[in-house]
């Protein structure tokens, strides 16, 4: 006898469960620990571990305190941190990066019901709450192989501000910078992994990629310059593809993408900021429910719903 069971949506499940997402995010992000090692040294490394042991402990700490069950085993706190990390100089001090651990994972994340909850990347929110807070720390970059040095200045501006890279440096990740923002190969590398896997749609980052790069051929910049520099790949491979702060159709990934892609290039070419990646994907997390809301396929031949105060004829 067959039986008809009832259930609500999904009516159909992937296997692929949000750790093993979390952990081909982690590994797509590995070429960019070790570029960021090799470069800025084992301080590099060492901050990518404290943020990422950080968070994991801060979220577990959290949920004990709220008497919420364990969410630590779905490695979503360990991708926040190891995000953060990646947006940092090398040379900032532990503590302020473990307050951007606190900001990013107690009060974006937790605070809001935890994963799937939250209004914006929480490791966007934490990068932006420590440039404002600590903004000199946030903007001192120092040079590749800075220990190896002979010279007393080890610190240096960043390919944006100076604008004499050139793109094999940037390419290589021979610049000043974050920590995991710095090498292009390795973040196109770590990309093209997610999209393979299908872990990340190619709306979103070709979006904002291609509109950065349009705007810049307008304006007459060096549109590859401005590819490769700055935090444009990390922000548009890695955070702009966030699945809980971005829109989930895929009219409303290209509206997100060009959206944040039109913000970066004005912050960039007229704000008070060298980069604006950071800025356009928060804000545009920001309008991510207005763009979901006008660009969801509404089904054939609903209604709808009457206006209070109104009714059909």
């Amino acid at each position: 006898m067959n039986t008809l069971l009832v259930a609500p949506s999904p009516h159909q499940k992937h296997p692929i469960t949000t750790q093993r997402i979390m952990l081909c995010v982690l590994v797509s992000l590995l070429p960019a620990v070790i570029a960021g090692g090799y470069y800025f040294g084992l301080r590099a490394i060492y901050l990518v571990l404290l943020c990422t042991i950080g968070s994991v402990a801060m979220e577990g700490w959290c949920r004990i305190l709220m008497k919420r069950s364990q969410t630590i085993s779905d490695l979503s706190a360990a991708v926040t941190g190891m995000l953060l990390a990646l947006n940092l100089p090398v040379t900032i001090p532990a503590w302020q990066a473990l307050i951007g651990c606190f900001v990013a994972i107690v009060i974006v994340k937790q605070l809001f019901g935890g994963l799937g909850q939250n209004f914006a990347n929480p490791a966007i929110v934490a990068r932006i709450v420590l440039m404002l807070s600590f903004t000199s720390n946030m903007t001192t970059w120092v040079i590749p192989r800075y220990w190896k040095s002979d010279s007393d200045v080890i610190t240096g501006a960043t390919p944006l501000v100076t604008g004499t890279a050139s793109y094999r440096d940037l390419l290589l990740g021979n610049t000043g910078g974050c920590i995991g923002e710095t090498c292009a190969i390795a973040l196109i590398i770590g990309g093209v992994y997610l999209m393979i896997r299908q872990i990340i749609s190619p709306s979103t980052p070709l979006a904002f990629i291609g509109t950065v790069a349009l705007l810049n051929l307008i304006a007459g910049n060096d549109v590859i310059y401005q590819l490769l520099s700055g935090g444009l790949l990390l922000g548009a491979f890695f955070m702009a593809t966030d699945y809980v702060t971005t829109p989930i159709t895929w009219k409303g990934k290209l509206v997100f993408g060009i959206g944040c892609g039109v913000m970066a290039f004005l912050i960039r070419q007229f704000g008070g900021y060298p980069e604006g990646v950071s800025f356009s994907i928060l804000l545009m997390n920001i309008l991510t429910p207005y763009i979901d809301r006008f660009t969801m396929t509404h089904p054939l031949g609903a209604v709808k719903p009457a206006k209070e105060g109104k009714s059909h004829a």
